[in-house]
């Protein structure tokens, strides 16, 4: 029976390279890999209602100007992703940019976060950090106006680079 069970969890890890044979956490040695042009582009979405996305795109928050304390934010949460995310490498980041795409009707903004290097391994959780960051940092700015804000529809949209080639998502998340 342990024969069987060891056999078993060292098929279901071989697909996980966060784990080893026995199942246990480990970092990725990633020294074989080709150094290559990585990029990664995440989006996150803030609803909320439409008169608290109408205060943040005109300025109107007591806190400040929420667009650019996000954008920072995210941006400087990407540079850190390696001390946020316990088994991700430290990258040299050469750009990150977070970028806003408003939804007055439905009271949405969305936050589209990208991320590039030359390194051998992906730049997928600086964009989905920096995408996540910039949108709890809205959500501080706004929360006086708007508690009942919901932050969600984290996710990867595409990534180019490294062994595994390019990622886009096929179809969009369905809108909330």
């Amino acid at each position: 029976m342990a024969g069987r069970t060891r056999q078993n969890k060292a098929r279901a890890t071989d697909q996980l390279t966060h784990l080893d044979r026995d199942g246990r956490v480990r970092m990725v040695d990633i020294g074989g890999k080709d150094v290559t042009r990585r990029e990664a582009v995440a989006r996150a979405e803030v609803r909320m209602e439409t008169a608290t996305l109408a205060a943040i795109l005109r300025g109107g928050l007591k806190k400040g100007e929420a667009l650019a304390a996000a954008r920072i934010a995210g941006i400087m949460a990407a540079k850190q992703t390696h001390q946020l995310i316990p088994l991700c490498h430290q990258l040299p980041l050469e750009s990150v940019s977070v970028e806003f795409s408003p939804d007055t009707e439905r009271g949405v903004l969305e936050i589209i976060a990208a991320a590039a290097t030359q390194a051998r391994t992906g730049v997928e959780m600086e964009a989905l950090v920096a995408a996540s960051v910039a949108a709890l940092t809205i959500y501080d700015m706004a929360k006086a106006l708007d508690r009942a804000m919901v932050i969600g529809n984290i996710r990867l949209m595409r990534k180019s680079g490294g062994r595994s080639g390019e990622f886009v998502r096929a179809e969009p998340l369905a809108k909330s």
